[in-house]
């Protein structure tokens, strides 16, 4: 078996989205930042409920999926001119390292924006180089 090498923390291994962005009405606009000894991940998430977010950790990635009904009423007056606002089921994924468990993170959410603290794990040594002997 073979393992690809990832950097120990990548959170900015998906950012290459940003050149995607006006075609993207249901990405979530994310700002991290470094706090030292931990990472602070803010995640816009307007009009959502704190019911319809769930995250996770799997295998080094933190995931944020998000998912909201759109509310129809049955006697519309009038007709959209213009929209929008996304409805419907959105996700980010992070690479966090595969040290970081779901117990490690600290989550809030409030006025539509997702806070996540992420902490740093110490990282690990790396071993020298090893090449194969190709054979005759």
């Amino acid at each position: 078996m073979f393992n690809l090498r990832r950097n120990d923390f990548d959170l900015l291994d998906n950012f290459d989205d940003f050149w995607t962005f006006p075609k993207e009405k249901n990405l979530m606009k994310t700002d991290i930042k470094d706090n030292g000894n931990h990472y602070l991940i803010e995640v816009d998430l307007p009009g959502y409920e704190k019911s319809e977010i769930k995250i996770s950790v799997d295998d080094g990635y933190l995931t944020i999926n998000a998912s909201k009904e759109e509310k129809t009423e049955e006697k519309e007056n009038g007709h959209f001119i213009r929209k929008e606002r996304y409805f419907g089921k959105t996700s980010r994924s992070f690479y966090v390292g595969a040290d970081i468990e779901d117990e490690d993170i600290k989550a809030t959410f409030k006025n539509g924006t997702l806070k996540l603290e992420v902490p740093k794990k110490d990282k690990k040594e790396i071993s020298n180089k090893k090449y194969i002997e190709i054979q005759d």
